[in-house]
């Protein structure tokens, strides 16, 4: 369905009807009937339309835990949706079927899902949030925002699983609605954002930052791939970050399965996952999971005193041991997280 997009300008100029999208930070100017870099954003005649508006690739109901968020409302289910198209290119995407799109973004077709029904269809389902996840909610901003809008007026939570290349405007519109997000926070080097996702890493940095500052629960999450990001020293750095922003940001460090276009070799090593657990441990990050390794540290414990207080078994917890008010029943130790 097309719709006229947010946060974009019209461009005055030699060069016709060009719109500048501010959405991300690609920054697009787009001359009239080209698409944005994401493919599914169109100028036509000096305005923009995003194309995927009301038009569903997938929609589930997931574990909160799937996403993951470990510190928000876990044991929870969410219902969450997405559409086609993404603003990144990742070699080793693992949604790669619905979030790389072809030229003009036409090749996969939508299911209509208007905001409304599915509100009401994650309340009918016993849901307590919607997730915009599985692909990039940034590029299907609109549909995100109206939906989000009508479930923060039915008490119904809102989450983002993105890549954290938004603008700072746009985190600002979405905030009054948006309560948590997973944020990838793929590499700490500037030449891997460039060169393996076409993007740059800074803009991802503030995301995290602005998120935390406007209290929206913030949990990163680094897919850790052989070869690419798995250096000591880039770890260290990731840890040291996310502990400068916020040591109560659960870091989730997850292993590669070769997937897409990066095929060649195996998974992440265990012990590659365990290193960048220690490493965050080191820099005073409270919350660290190694995901996609069945039988490691999907436990949350309380940093003080070490007792177990949420116990995963895969992605459902089956003891959850917080308090009403967010304190560990044992020694008194609050828990950072959104637990009610």
């Amino acid at each position: 369905m097309l719709k006229e997009a947010m946060l974009y300008e019209k461009l005055e100029g030699k060069k016709g009807n060009r719109v500048h999208c501010f959405l991300c930070n690609h920054q697009c100017k787009i001359s009239d009937s080209k698409f944005g870099v994401c493919r599914v954003r169109q100028n036509r005649g000096g305005m923009l339309y995003t194309h995927v508006y009301g038009e569903t690739i997938a929609a589930n109901i997931d574990p909160i835990e799937k996403k993951p968020l470990y510190h928000f409302l876990p044991g929870s289910s969410s219902f969450s949706i997405a559409t086609k198209g993404c603003n990144f290119q990742c070699g080793f995407c693992q949604n790669w079927q619905i979030s790389q799109t072809s030229e003009d973004g036409r090749d996969l077709a939508g299911r209509p899902f208007a905001p409304a029904d599915i509100v009401q269809r994650a309340k009918a389902e016993g849901c307590q949030s919607i997730a915009y996840t599985y692909t990039e909610p940034t590029i299907y901003f609109e549909y995100a925002h109206d939906t989000a809008e009508l479930a923060h007026r039915e008490g119904t939570y809102n989450i983002f699983v993105t890549n954290g290349y938004m603008t700072a405007k746009a985190i600002k519109t979405i905030q009054p609605y948006l309560d948590g997000a997973n944020v990838d926070l793929k590499s700490f080097r500037n030449d891997f954002y460039r060169k393996t996702c076409n993007g740059k890493l800074q803009p991802v940095l503030d995301t995290i930052r602005l998120m935390r500052e406007l209290d929206i629960w913030v949990e990163v999450t680094t897919l850790v791939v052989p070869g690419q990001n798995d250096n000591p020293a880039e770890l260290k750095d990731i840890a040291e970050f996310i502990a400068d922003v916020d040591t109560d940001i659960p870091w989730h460090i997850s292993r590669f399965h070769p997937d897409y276009k990066v095929r060649d070799g195996g998974a992440t090593p265990v012990k590659t996952l365990q290193k960048a657990k220690s490493l965050g441990r080191e820099a005073g990050l409270k919350y660290i999971y190694v995901g996609n390794v069945m039988g490691e540290d999907r436990d949350t414990d309380c940093p003080k005193c070490g007792d177990t207080l949420i116990r995963r078994e895969y992605f459902a917890p089956n003891q959850i041991r917080v308090t009403d008010d967010s304190n560990c029943p044992s020694c008194g130790e609050h828990i950072a997280g959104v637990f009610k």
